[in-house]
């Protein structure tokens, strides 16, 4: 060995023990982050629409400390934001499944529409989610502040279905769908009330309205 390959066999042994320890933390941080927004999910929930909970109520209950809170969060408000971006991805994975069984455009969006709606018809999930709403108001920044909202991710999901029905603007007539139907979930989680079949069938129609022609 000359003193030449020294520096680069020196180098191979260095990244390989560096790319260890960045992958263990990695890990760990991602254990973290997944216990912080699953603690903070159980104490908003338990909090309800009345109070919100402190840093250090969330933190007790995922039984980590301040350091790692803000660690992975600036500040509480982003705490909520990454909730939000959180359930909605998890939904869309939901729907997304649920919309593959059908192969039939309309059937589709029937899917989406009982989808969005799940999330006021299990009373924990339903109390889960508006404890979340609530505690998002105000929020001026990320997630709130723009694209992606979770309805511009839902909105994503019906490109396909109201591509095959033939709608000239795929995208817009989604948005307005997503936006609308997401606006009407809100309305059953405040009013505590679980939607029915019959609103699901309501809901579809006026989805597929803006695309189908008038009476089909």
């Amino acid at each position: 060995m000359n003193e030449n390959t020294i520096p680069t066999s020196r180098s191979v042994v260095a990244d390989r023990i560096a790319h260890r320890a960045l992958a263990g933390r990695e890990t760990r941080y991602t254990t973290e982050v997944r216990a912080l927004l699953d603690a903070a999910r159980q104490v908003m929930r338990r909090c309800g629409t009345t109070s919100r909970p402190r840093v250090a109520d969330i933190v007790a209950a995922a039984g980590l400390s301040n350091e790692a809170f803000y660690r992975h969060f600036r500040s509480k408000d982003a705490l909520v934001v990454a909730i939000l971006e959180d359930g909605a991805e998890q939904l869309c994975g939901y729907i997304t499944h649920q919309m593959a069984k059908e192969t039939a455009p309309e059937e589709k969006v029937r899917r989406w529409v009982g989808g969005v709606l799940s999330q006021a018809m299990d009373e924990e999930t339903a109390a889960t989610t508006l404890a979340v709403m609530w505690n998002a108001g105000g929020i001026t920044e990320g997630f709130l502040a723009g694209p992606p909202s979770a309805a511009g991710l839902l909105a994503r999901l019906l490109h396909g279905p109201y591509t095959e029905l033939g709608s000239a603007n795929a995208e817009l007539d989604a948005s307005l769908a997503a936006h609308a139907t997401v606006g009407r979930l809100a309305d059953h989680l405040w009013r505590r009330e679980r939607p029915t079949a019959a609103d699901v069938d309501r809901i579809t129609r006026f989805c597929l309205r803006t695309v189908l022609p008038e009476g089909a």
